[in-house]
């Protein structure tokens, strides 16, 4: 018995795990290196299976040099789209930080031997956080799926996503920082009126150390009022999945 395989339905599929893989490399927390680098060559090549209907009509260059620039394209494609998706997941451990900016544990700051740099208590906390809501939510199912519908929009043989590029990044930027603060708000607003207070307070008293009364202080009310930011993680969580298939489409559809 003699097995063929067409050459330009393998180079097809071979192309779109290209995409994959590079998204993978990028979005947390498929890019933590708690997952191998196999895991995520498999993955990839599991899920190109399921884009394979978008690729029927595709045409692909078989000559070598087109091939390799279709080859590169696809890793650009996916590490634009990873790098936007992984922006917008990045404001719930962004507004972790905040507080632990605000709260005065940015001090206590930890060697992240995953994600290779340094990580404060809360932004750490809130990174967990923001990973147990988007699998038990079923959140990366849907973002995957939004990865997968950019084959339809944009398939493996065509050009690049660089025209509306600048203008996506800029908007997952803007919505980077605004949830980030909209999630830290509370947390900020109650530590800022806590640091007026003291303030009013060092000013009654000039005597009192300011120092040995603050951080004890801040530290006690971070911890004690810390919750007020939990309410809103789940809705969060949804918004940045349905901006991030958003803006994978945009980029998909320039």
């Amino acid at each position: 018995m003699t097995l063929t395989l067409a050459g330009e339905p393998l180079m097809a599929y071979l192309l779109a795990s290209l995409r994959i893989v590079a998204w993978l490399a990028v979005v947390p927390p498929f890019s933590s290196r708690a997952v191998p680098m196999m895991a995520k060559v498999v993955l990839s090549l599991g899920l190109a299976f399921a884009a394979a209907p978008a690729m029927a009509g595709t045409t692909i260059p078989v000559e070598t040099v087109p091939f390799l620039v279709t080859a590169l394209t696809q890793v650009g494609v996916g590490v634009a789209m990873g790098f936007v998706t992984y922006l917008l997941f990045a404001a719930i451990a962004t507004a972790g930080s905040l507080i632990d900016t605000f709260g005065g544990f940015a001090l206590a700051q930890g060697f992240d031997p995953l994600g290779m740099n340094m990580n404060t208590v809360f932004g750490k906390f809130h990174q967990m956080l923001a990973t147990m809501l988007l699998f038990a939510t079923g959140g990366h199912l849907l973002v995957i799926g939004g990865l997968l519908r950019t084959f339809d929009l944009l398939p493996v043989g065509e050009s690049t996503v660089l025209p509306s590029l600048s203008h996506v990044v800029t908007t997952a930027f803007g919505m980077f920082f605004v949830t980030a603060v909209q999630i830290a708000l509370p947390m900020i607003a109650v530590l800022f009126v806590a640091d007026l207070g003291l303030a009013l307070l060092t000013k009654a008293a000039p005597q009192l150390n300011a120092i040995n009364v603050m951080f004890p202080a801040k530290v006690g009310l971070t911890l004690l009022l810390l919750g007020l930011s939990f309410p809103v993680l789940p809705e969060a969580m949804a918004r940045m999945v349905e901006l991030a298939n958003e803006a994978m489409a945009t980029l998909a559809r320039s």
